[in-house]
């Protein structure tokens, strides 16, 4: 719940106050996920602090894609309904599932 209270909250903040609207504050959050990633596949740093690290930012991120998803035009969003905004999102989990098939661990010697 702390968290996620407060990924909101950043989301908000960074969208709202820092007047960087929904776009900007998309980029940004996406960004930082984008620079974790590039961590995980170019060095050591741990797995774990990468982890929560990545769990943190998608708080805000989350809150700031569904706010641009729903929110009214003039305000910066796509003025999507609650329903159509679901429907996108579920079809982007669709896609990232098909996209990005799982492949079963092998046992490493």
């Amino acid at each position: 719940m702390f968290s996620q209270t407060l990924g909101t909250a950043l989301g908000d903040w960074t969208a709202d106050s820092a007047g960087l609207g929904y776009t900007g504050a998309m980029l940004i959050f996406g960004g930082l996920l984008l620079v974790l990633a590039g961590l995980y596949f170019r060095t050591s740093v741990s797995r774990t602090a990468l982890f929560w690290a990545a769990f943190v930012l998608t708080r805000p991120l989350g809150a700031v894609v569904g706010d641009f998803l729903d929110k009214p035009l003039d305000q910066g969003g796509l003025a999507l309904s609650r329903f159509a905004a679901s429907g996108a999102l579920l079809a982007l989990i669709v896609v990232c599932l098909v996209a990005f098939r799982q492949r079963p661990a092998t046992a490493s010697h």
